[in-house]
């Protein structure tokens, strides 16, 4: 036996309607066209799928099987319908994704597999540079959208013509200093620290955050160790060579052995923001590589900051 799936909607429809003539006006067919499919369907199946009477048909036992058979043929297709639309709706393209180190690291690389998830269509390519950089390459277009990190204190950096700003989240400044330090001074304060500050180098994000601090201390001397990247900082810090300041995120990347970490009034937060350039016709995969960078970041709502609502 070897049914055509298209004869079903017509058994469908006799059912829900009760009747030939009445299936034929809303198929916006002619009964004869109607009574012609089911008897091919009947000869298909090889038994009556309806019982005729003056008052309309009957479904037999073979009919009601295939009248289910038809529903879920008609389910799966307009399932299967919203799928493609949905799909055809989803942004496609590429976008070319500049960020400092910890921004790519500690934001973008762990969240690739909801990426690939939630913009299958979006092909993502990331590029770890510094700030010049990365505003040269969204003003060249090299880059479609750029992460850029800045002290507090320190004004934004022009936009330029057809750039976009949006904030992303302020990552709080963490003094990182030997392991013991606190069990040797007690409370941790920052004017009581006679410990020296390792030196940075003026390219990184830090520069501009441990100069602000360290211009308020009464008390401050500079280690003979300058470093650019938070892992040379780490090992400096574990071997008891000073202090320094380290964003909070950067250092969920790391494994802290021999530091301890300590927020403290006055240490600020740096700044990140996404830039990006708006042509004639918005870009949709940018604007969805926006979005899905806001959602990943924004603050989540704790069990306590519900009850305290």
């Amino acid at each position: 036996m070897r049914i055509a799936v298209s004869r079903l909607p017509f058994l469908l429809q006799i059912a829900r309607s009760g009747g030939v003539l009445a299936a034929a006006e809303a198929l916006s067919l002619t009964p004869s066209a109607v009574s012609q499919q089911l008897a091919r369907l009947e000869a298909e199946v090889g038994v009556p799928l309806v019982v005729r009477s003056p008052r309309g048909v009957t479904l037999t036992a073979a009919g009601r099987e295939l009248v289910e058979l038809a529903e879920n043929v008609e389910r799966e297709v307009n399932e299967a319908a919203l799928r493609v639309g949905a799909a055809s709706e989803m942004p496609s393209g590429t976008v070319r994704f500049g960020a400092f180190q910890s921004f790519l690291s500690g934001v973008i690389a762990p969240a690739l597999p909801r990426w690939r998830t939630e913009l299958a269509g979006v092909h993502l390519e990331a590029v770890e540079g510094d700030l010049p950089d990365l505003l040269r390459g969204l003003r060249t277009a090299a880059f479609d959208l750029v992460a850029i990190e800045r002290d507090e204190s320190i004004p934004p950096p022009p936009l330029g013509p057809g750039v976009r700003e949006v904030a992303l989240l302020d990552d709080p400044w963490v003094l990182v200093a030997p392991a013991g330090t606190q069990a040797t001074m007690g409370v941790i304060a920052l004017d009581q620290l006679r410990l020296p500050w390792l030196e940075v180098d003026r390219s990184s994000g830090v520069h501009h955050a441990a100069q602000r601090v360290r211009e308020r201390l009464r008390f401050s001397t500079t280690s003979p160790h300058r470093y650019a990247s938070h892992q040379s900082a780490l090992a400096l810090i574990a071997a008891g060579e000073g202090v320094a300041l380290l964003p909070q995120l950067a250092l969920q990347e790391f494994t802290l052995t021999g530091v301890e970490t300590h927020e403290l009034p006055g240490l600020g937060t740096r700044q990140i923001s996404l830039r990006y350039r708006v042509g004639r016709k918005p870009d949709p995969a940018v604007g969805a590589a926006v979005e899905f960078f806001q959602l990943l970041t924004a603050p989540r709502e704790t069990a306590s900051d519900h009850q305290h609502r």
